[in-house]
Protein backbone atom coordinates (compact mmCIF):
# COMPACT_ATOMS: atom_id res chain seq x y z
CA UNK A 1 0.00 0.00 0.00
CA UNK A 2 1.54 3.30 -1.21
CA UNK A 3 -0.82 5.22 0.60
CA UNK A 4 -3.79 5.20 2.87
CA UNK A 5 -6.16 7.53 4.25
CA UNK A 6 -8.95 7.22 6.35
CA UNK A 7 -11.78 9.69 6.48
CA UNK A 8 -14.02 9.53 9.58
CA UNK A 9 -16.04 11.92 11.44
CA UNK A 10 -14.39 14.17 13.68
CA UNK A 11 -14.69 14.13 17.60
CA UNK A 12 -17.18 17.32 17.64
CA UNK A 13 -19.68 15.17 15.97
CA UNK A 14 -19.08 12.54 18.35
CA UNK A 15 -19.32 15.24 21.20
CA UNK A 16 -22.76 16.45 19.42
CA UNK A 17 -24.11 12.49 19.41
CA UNK A 18 -23.03 12.24 23.09
CA UNK A 19 -25.25 15.34 23.43
CA UNK A 20 -28.18 14.56 22.32
CA UNK A 21 -27.87 11.16 23.70
CA UNK A 22 -28.17 12.79 27.17
CA UNK A 23 -31.14 15.11 26.30
CA UNK A 24 -32.92 12.03 24.80
CA UNK A 25 -32.03 10.62 28.71
CA UNK A 26 -33.55 13.11 29.97
CA UNK A 27 -36.58 14.01 28.32
CA UNK A 28 -37.61 10.65 27.97
CA UNK A 29 -36.27 9.51 31.65
CA UNK A 30 -38.26 12.24 32.94
CA UNK A 31 -41.60 11.89 31.19
CA UNK A 32 -42.21 7.92 31.04
CA UNK A 33 -39.06 6.71 33.72
CA UNK A 34 -35.15 6.05 33.84
CA UNK A 35 -35.21 2.78 31.98
CA UNK A 36 -36.62 4.30 29.58
CA UNK A 37 -34.72 7.28 29.26
CA UNK A 38 -31.46 5.15 29.89
CA UNK A 39 -33.04 2.80 26.88
CA UNK A 40 -33.82 5.47 24.13
CA UNK A 41 -30.00 7.37 24.90
CA UNK A 42 -28.41 3.91 24.21
CA UNK A 43 -30.56 3.66 21.08
CA UNK A 44 -29.35 6.72 20.01
CA UNK A 45 -25.63 6.67 21.12
CA UNK A 46 -25.97 2.71 19.21
CA UNK A 47 -27.39 4.64 15.87
CA UNK A 48 -24.54 7.54 15.78
CA UNK A 49 -21.85 4.65 15.70
CA UNK A 50 -23.14 2.67 13.54
CA UNK A 51 -24.02 6.11 11.07
CA UNK A 52 -20.57 7.51 11.96
CA UNK A 53 -18.47 4.10 11.27
CA UNK A 54 -20.72 3.39 8.22
CA UNK A 55 -19.62 6.77 6.47
CA UNK A 56 -16.02 6.68 7.31
CA UNK A 57 -13.98 6.61 3.67
CA UNK A 58 -10.97 4.51 2.94
CA UNK A 59 -8.71 6.07 0.54
CA UNK A 60 -5.82 3.52 -0.47
CA UNK A 61 -3.48 3.66 -3.13
CA UNK A 62 -1.43 0.83 -4.61
CA UNK A 63 1.33 0.08 -7.47
CA UNK A 64 -1.99 -0.95 -9.85
CA UNK A 65 -5.04 1.39 -8.60
CA UNK A 66 -6.29 3.27 -6.35
CA UNK A 67 -9.75 2.61 -4.06
CA UNK A 68 -12.25 5.69 -2.92
CA UNK A 69 -14.76 3.55 -0.78
CA UNK A 70 -16.10 0.45 -2.74
CA UNK A 71 -14.95 2.65 -6.14
CA UNK A 72 -11.79 1.81 -7.77
CA UNK A 73 -9.78 2.56 -10.99
CA UNK A 74 -6.65 1.75 -12.54
CA UNK A 75 -3.67 3.99 -12.84
CA UNK A 76 -3.15 3.73 -16.34
CA UNK A 77 -6.88 5.91 -16.90
CA UNK A 78 -5.72 8.87 -14.58
CA UNK A 79 -4.27 11.60 -17.09
CA UNK A 80 -3.56 13.70 -13.84
CA UNK A 81 -3.93 15.13 -10.16
CA UNK A 82 -3.73 18.11 -8.61
CA UNK A 83 -3.95 18.62 -4.83
CA UNK A 84 -6.94 21.56 -3.85
CA UNK A 85 -7.15 23.78 -0.83
CA UNK A 86 -10.29 24.30 0.90
CA UNK A 87 -11.22 27.46 -1.57
CA UNK A 88 -10.42 25.51 -4.41
CA UNK A 89 -11.93 22.68 -3.33
CA UNK A 90 -15.02 24.62 -2.60
CA UNK A 91 -15.14 26.53 -6.02
CA UNK A 92 -14.34 23.20 -8.03
CA UNK A 93 -17.35 21.00 -6.12
CA UNK A 94 -19.45 24.38 -6.58
CA UNK A 95 -19.71 26.78 -9.24
CA UNK A 96 -17.24 25.39 -11.47
CA UNK A 97 -18.46 21.64 -11.25
CA UNK A 98 -19.13 19.30 -13.95
CA UNK A 99 -22.22 17.39 -13.75
CA UNK A 100 -20.59 13.93 -14.91
CA UNK A 101 -17.89 13.99 -12.09
CA UNK A 102 -17.54 11.53 -9.55
CA UNK A 103 -17.47 13.49 -6.78
CA UNK A 104 -16.41 11.78 -3.28
CA UNK A 105 -16.75 14.57 -1.05
CA UNK A 106 -16.95 15.06 3.03
CA UNK A 107 -18.31 18.12 5.00
CA UNK A 108 -15.96 17.94 7.50
CA UNK A 109 -13.07 17.70 5.44
CA UNK A 110 -12.01 21.15 3.76
CA UNK A 111 -9.35 20.45 1.39
CA UNK A 112 -9.63 17.78 -1.79
CA UNK A 113 -7.32 16.29 -4.91
CA UNK A 114 -8.98 16.63 -8.40
CA UNK A 115 -7.75 13.14 -10.30
CA UNK A 116 -8.32 13.68 -14.17
CA UNK A 117 -9.11 10.87 -16.25
CA UNK A 118 -7.81 9.68 -19.42
CA UNK A 119 -10.11 7.39 -21.02
CA UNK A 120 -12.34 9.22 -23.78
CA UNK A 121 -14.70 6.64 -23.83
CA UNK A 122 -15.65 7.72 -20.13
CA UNK A 123 -18.31 10.56 -19.58
CA UNK A 124 -16.68 11.27 -16.07
CA UNK A 125 -14.00 13.88 -16.56
CA UNK A 126 -12.24 13.91 -13.35
CA UNK A 127 -12.77 12.10 -10.08
CA UNK A 128 -13.03 15.02 -6.89
CA UNK A 129 -12.27 13.26 -3.76
CA UNK A 130 -11.93 14.96 0.10
CA UNK A 131 -8.48 14.01 1.60
CA UNK A 132 -6.99 15.54 4.78
CA UNK A 133 -3.76 15.46 3.14
CA UNK A 134 -4.23 16.56 -0.39
CA UNK A 135 -0.38 16.95 -1.24
CA UNK A 136 0.34 13.52 -0.18
CA UNK A 137 -2.10 11.70 -2.41
CA UNK A 138 -1.71 13.42 -5.61
CA UNK A 139 2.22 12.97 -4.98
CA UNK A 140 1.80 9.14 -4.48
CA UNK A 141 -0.72 8.81 -7.84
CA UNK A 142 1.53 10.95 -9.57
CA UNK A 143 4.68 8.27 -8.65
CA UNK A 144 2.04 5.76 -9.28
CA UNK A 145 0.94 6.58 -12.33
CA UNK A 146 4.58 7.03 -13.78
CA UNK A 147 3.73 10.63 -14.97
CA UNK A 148 5.81 13.59 -14.25
CA UNK A 149 3.82 16.18 -11.58
CA UNK A 150 3.55 19.79 -12.99
CA UNK A 151 3.09 22.46 -10.05
CA UNK A 152 -0.90 23.51 -9.31
CA UNK A 153 -2.22 21.98 -12.73
CA UNK A 154 -3.35 18.86 -13.71
CA UNK A 155 -0.49 16.39 -15.31
CA UNK A 156 -0.76 16.80 -19.02
CA UNK A 157 -0.38 13.41 -20.67
CA UNK A 158 -3.51 13.45 -23.91
CA UNK A 159 -4.26 10.32 -25.15
CA UNK A 160 -3.11 9.93 -28.55
CA UNK A 161 -0.49 12.53 -28.74
CA UNK A 162 2.76 10.21 -28.57
CA UNK A 163 0.61 6.78 -26.86
CA UNK A 164 -2.19 4.91 -28.47
CA UNK A 165 -5.55 5.68 -26.05
CA UNK A 166 -6.32 3.52 -23.48
CA UNK A 167 -8.84 0.76 -23.68
CA UNK A 168 -12.18 1.55 -22.64
CA UNK A 169 -12.95 0.64 -19.47
CA UNK A 170 -15.37 2.05 -17.16
CA UNK A 171 -14.49 2.53 -12.89
CA UNK A 172 -16.04 -0.55 -11.05
CA UNK A 173 -17.42 -0.92 -8.20
CA UNK A 174 -16.50 -3.56 -5.47
CA UNK A 175 -18.27 -5.43 -3.35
Amino acid sequence: MLFRERLSVPVLWWLLAIGFALTMLLAIGLYLGPAWGIGAAGASLVVAAVLFVRAALVIGVDPERIRIGRAEIDHRYISGCRALDAAAARQRAGVEADARAHLVLRPYVATAVEITLADPADPVPYWLVSSRRPHELADTLTTAAGRPATQGEALASAPGQDDPPPPTVEPRLTE
